[in-house]
């Protein structure tokens, strides 16, 4: 497995499958964060795909957030805004890609990994799938994701997992919340709950799913500009003493 990480896809009987995999926790570097968003926009084109399921490898975290070491050598304004506007352009590719899309979670999820389960038209996750938003305990805050997290679960629960940064937020809670459709006992019908809808929605109408999807995402047409706007201020918070002296005592333990 590639130390750098890497993006594979398949498609098969009308179902296009996306899978990303990192070795620190499917962490998302910037450079994969726009191999990302080109591999669904591209997916999204496919005439072949009638409908996409995205994951990640393994059976621990299912997307640990932004690389810490990538953070950390961040020194100026433009390389922090370039690194965050990578989460924006995912959110976008997937808001933006006219097939529906069912997003598999197996595990933890942190941070941009929240973000990139609450714009899935569809999350389907493993009970061990806990999530949390640790943006603001690094100094940051969840900007970028914010509007895709709070789209899913209302302000309320956005605010509860925004302020509490520390906390873990259980699979059931994600569910009660809005953030997944399922949550499954074990990773066998974890497999067969994704496998079966995928089979579903590969025998529907793509005409039909593609104005669906227009609809579900009805009054998201300014994100192009907000999640830049967003990215800015990620952009400048990243290059705080506090956020550089959180990562370093967070990678020393």
């Amino acid at each position: 497995m590639p130390d750098n990480g890497e993006i594979t896809t398949n498609i098969e009987n009308n179902i296009g499958t996306i899978e990303f995999y990192h070795p620190k926790g499917n962490s998302l570097p910037g450079k994969m964060l726009r191999d990302l968003a080109d591999t669904i926009t591209q997916m999204g084109k496919n005439p072949d795909a009638y409908a996409i399921v995205l994951k990640s490898r393994g059976d621990g975290a299912f997307c640990a957030g932004a690389s810490f070491d990538e953070l950390i050598a961040i020194d100026n304004y433009q390389e922090g805004k370039h690194f965050f506007m990578g989460f924006a352009l995912v959110l976008n590719a997937m808001r933006q890609c006219p097939k529906l899309t069912i997003v598999r979670v197996q595990g933890k999820t942190v941070g941009g990994g929240v973000g990139i389960a609450s714009a899935g038209d569809y999350t389907i996750a493993h009970e061990s799938a806990a999530i949390k938003l640790s943006e603001l305990a690094l100094g940051i805050g969840p900007f970028v994701v914010g509007p895709a997290v709070e789209r899913k679960v209302g302000t309320s629960a956005f605010s509860t997992l925004s302020v509490d940064a520390s906390s873990w937020n259980s699979a059931e809670w994600a569910r009660e919340n809005g953030l997944f459709s399922k949550v499954c006992e074990n990773h066998f019908d974890l497999d067969e709950k994704v496998e079966s809808l995928a089979k579903q929605l590969a025998g529907y109408s793509p005409d039909a799913m593609k104005e669906l999807k227009k609809v579900l995402w009805k009054g998201t047409e300014n994100w192009d500009e907000l999640l830049e706007e967003r990215a800015e201020i990620s952009g400048r918070l990243v290059l705080s003493d506090f956020t550089k002296n959180f990562i370093e005592e967070f990678k020393s333990k």
